[in-house]
């Protein structure tokens, strides 16, 4: 282990910062053994909070669409979330052990430049879900606003598509969001602990009042796949299933990639497995479990289903009290989840591409304007293209990210850092003017062959079959190749190219 470091348990700490180096900031600093207060509870807790959403709840809305029953939909997204766990837990490793968020973890591989390659393209997608958040948060203010003043619903389009109402109460929203991030990441932590008891509060109690009304849970949980024999859909069962699990996955393999921002606070190994293992796959099971059973009861007490539970409470609860108690419930829980899910990473990546100027909160308000600009209310108008083009599409990215950073730190590496060096020119993770070529160059061959099948599923271009049911396992192609690449380039067996500096120098680092 390099100069300049403590070891306690099996948790590593600097001993000064190098807070002269331009490459250091307090952000980006890795934190001490003081600051992790963060236990089983707490990482339970995070996730709790983070998966108990009104997306989670219209989860399986595409799933049932394509043909799915609700258990075959419900699982899934269970055995999706499952998946997705094992590298999030392994990545959590890095940040557990080293205290380091995410854009500094991808220092040891991209090199101390390129960490800016993966670390943008991860806040990139997490400014879309920015986006996508604050739009349902400020659709929650503007029908609370429509139960009282009618009008404001007849006003004509005005902004792609949505009226002036709608924009006005979608920056609301979104200035909610950026005050929050300018009061600290201690904020973020209360609101999250009065978000997980909550929204499952509220989530259980819809479920006991649904089934109540309807006396029952309705057809849609009685009815069979469309994939059983005479279904519109019949043998096509896993021509669905895969692409969808692959959305599935592709929900949370933004956190799988950044859970060292959060893990870098948690006071063991131990923890953060278990609290995550408690609390993702099960609360996401549930609370699209929920959602189904609701929109379910809907069919019987209003002759189609409803999947929006903002639509659902504004247009059929008539108690003002109930009315406005459960949007202000919505809307908090969406303020939640949206700050932890889509603020810390990018605020930290784009803090990462300029330590010395970019600050957590400027890299939040950033994520902010991006949030506006992508304008996410076109992403939500389709469901179809929101689980088949958005979900699968940036899984792609992501999965060939997972599978560099994961082959580096503990097939290449065996988990050990020069801890120092990731925030110093000229270390270890220097490699060739501050980038390593092999982990860009496998990051390339992992997400080329997604490509065709992207360009085909936008209708860019005619694309052969094979290239399009390739696209269906756009997660697991990217992450494999990549890391069997990066793997390949780092290994000590191997020469370096001549002309590509780079390739064989991650093998010998810390």
């Amino acid at each position: 282990m390099s100069r300049g470091v403590r070891v306690t348990k099996g948790i590593v700490e600097l001993i000064d910062d190098p807070k002269d180096s331009p490459y250091w900031n307090h952000d980006l600093s890795a934190s001490r053994l003081s600051e992790r207060r963060w236990g089983v509870r707490n990482l339970a807790a995070l996730w709790i909070s983070m998966s108990a959403c009104i997306p989670t709840y219209m989860l399986a809305s595409s799933l049932i669409a394509e043909g799915m029953n609700w258990w075959q939909a419900v699982l899934t997204i269970f055995l999706g979330n499952l998946i997705v766990l094992v590298p999030m837990v392994l990545n959590a490793h890095a940040g557990t052990k080293y205290g380091i968020p995410f854009p500094v973890y991808c220092r040891a591989s991209f090199g101390i430049l390129g960490a800016n390659v993966p670390a943008l393209l991860r806040a990139l997608v997490a400014c879309g879900w920015f986006g996508i958040q604050t739009w349902i948060g400020g659709d929650a203010i503007y029908r609370i606003i429509a139960i009282y003043v009618p009008a404001i619903t007849a006003a004509p389009a005005a902004f792609g598509g949505i009226n002036l109402a709608q924009f006005a109460c979608f920056l609301f929203f979104w200035a909610i969001n950026i005050l929050v991030i300018y009061r600290g990441i201690e904020s973020i932590r209360f609101l999250l602990d009065i978000k997980a008891p909550l929204l499952i509060t509220l989530g259980l109690a819809l479920l006991a009042w649904a089934y109540k009304q309807a006396g029952g849970f309705g057809p849609m949980l009685s009815q069979p796949s469309a994939f059983v024999e005479g279904g519109a859909k019949e043998g096509k069962f896993w021509l669905v299933f895969f692409p969808s699990l692959t959305g599935m996955i592709g929900f949370w393999a933004t956190l799988s990639l950044n859970i060292p921002d959060f893990t870098r606070y948690a006071k063991t190994q131990r923890d953060q497995i278990l609290g995550q293992a408690l609390g993702l796959p099960t609360t996401m099971g549930l609370y699209s479990f929920i959602g189904v059973a609701v929109t379910s009861a809907t069919v019987v007490l209003y002759g189609a289903p409803i999947w929006d539970p903002v639509t659902l409470i504004t247009t059929k609860f008539t108690n003002p009290m109930v009315l406005v108690i459960s949007l202000f419930a919505l809307c908090l829980a969406t303020l939640a989840t949206n700050l932890a899910a889509n603020v810390v990473s990018p605020a930290n990546d784009f803090a990462n591409l300029w330590p010395s100027k970019i600050d957590f909160k400027l890299g939040g308000l950033i994520t902010g304007l991006i949030g506006i600009a992508i304008q996410p209310w076109r992403l939500l108008a389709d469901p179809t293209g929101y689980i088949f083009t958005w979900l699968v599409g940036y899984s792609a990215l992501l999965g060939s990210i997972g599978g560099i950073l994961i082959a580096d730190y503990f097939v290449v590496r065996k988990t050990k850092f020069d801890l120092p060096g990731l925030y110093v020119k000229d270390g270890p993770y220097w490699y060739g003017n501050g980038f390593n070529y092999a982990a860009l160059i496998a990051l390339g061959l992992g997400i080329a062959p997604c490509v065709p099948g992207f360009l085909g599923t936008i209708k860019a271009m005619e694309v052969a079959p094979f290239w399009m049911n390739l696209y269906n396992y756009a997660w697991f192609v990217s992450f494999l190749i990549s890391f069997g690449t990066y793997a390949a380039f780092t290994s000590k067996k191997f020469e370096q190219p001549a002309g590509i500096p780079g390739l064989c120098e991650a093998a010998e680092g810390a």
